[in-house]
């Protein structure tokens, strides 16, 4: 869900279909006609950016286990601190550190399909206003959590969330901006259902109810799938 958030935010959805056409050097046109191509970019371009995710999840989670007994005071302060990134969404000023934007651009995009696998990387890399609140939720929930796995599997389901839209929109741009369009005057609830998720996320943090949730969702799992998780 927060991938998916990401992926709607006011300053990434709008700029997607000049991703695509930066990706695969091709105009809208051209991309209707030859989405395999863009489909491919795609692909290389989401490996970039998985890549970079996963690996601040898989170091987020190492530096909170090093803290061992601490764990529980590591949530609580991150619940703080989620609860301000999720005020920062709903519009509230926050730190300066959130505000600031901090990336890499790239004036011309590297040729071949590796060149997409870089660009993703930038972007994986980049922090911006929009997306570093939620990232930022994450990893501090991957820091919480004290386990490189478990933090490397958090990060990978961010970057699944959006990387599947991506996908989707780089095979299907023609209807992607037919629908952007319908969905241009809802782009403002994204934040705010955005912050309301973190400050309710926080709580559980600072509370240590977050265990509740879990339990709370594993109700709600078939048990076929549970004999497989």
């Amino acid at each position: 869900m927060a991938g998916l958030l990401s992926f709607l935010s006011p300053c990434v959805l709008p700029l997607i279909p000049s991703y695509v056409g930066f990706l695969t050097g091709l105009s809208a046109e051209e991309i209707q006609r030859r989405r395999g191509t863009a489909v491919l970019h795609a692909l290389w371009f989401i490996a970039g950016f998985s890549l970079i995710f996963v690996i601040l999840g898989a170091t987020a989670s190492a530096l909170g286990s090093l803290v061992g007994r601490s764990q529980v005071w590591i949530g609580r302060a991150g619940g703080v601190l989620v609860i301000l990134f999720g005020l920062y969404l709903l519009g509230v000023p926050g730190p300066r550190f959130l505000m600031r934007e901090r990336k890499i651009e790239l004036a011309r995009k590297p040729l071949g399909y590796l060149g997409s696998a870089v660009v993703g990387i930038t972007f994986g890399a980049a922090w911006t206003p929009c997306i570093g609140p939620i990232l930022g939720a994450i990893l501090t929930l991957a820091a919480a959590r004290g386990s490189v796995g478990q933090g490397s599997a958090l990060l990978a389901g961010y970057a699944l969330g959006l990387a599947v839209p991506f996908l989707i929109t780089a095979f299907a741009l023609d209807r992607f901006l037919a629908w952007f369009q319908k969905f241009r005057p809802f782009l403002v609830w994204v934040d705010r259902v955005a912050g309301t998720l973190l400050i309710l996320l926080g709580i559980l943090l600072v509370t240590d109810r977050f265990t509740l949730l879990a339990g709370y969702l594993r109700g709600l799992t078939p048990e076929f799938l549970k004999s497989r998780l």
